[in-house]
């Protein structure tokens, strides 16, 4: 039953970083091509895309622990 959960988490997981990734790439390529946005908009746009990242990363790497923790503990 774990196995399963953690793969479904996984599959649910990487469909959702790719779309964030597809996201993140249609966002830049408007805001390099848009004319009335200013480089402070375009470096807001950029940090909110990092920590964006960091918090998927971060994310990840608590519910990867979490699943190692109940398989040990099973």
């Amino acid at each position: 039953m774990v196995s399963f959960n953690k793969a479904a988490f996984e599959n649910s997981f990487n469909t959702m970083l790719m779309l964030q990734e597809q996201m993140e790439r249609m966002s830049r390529v408007y805001v390099d091509q848009a004319t009335g946005i200013s480089a402070e908009t375009k470096n807001a746009v950029n940090e909110w895309t990092q920590l964006y990242k960091k918090g998927l990363g971060d994310f990840k790497a608590m519910i990867d622990e979490n699943f190692k923790k109940v398989e040990s503990v099973l």
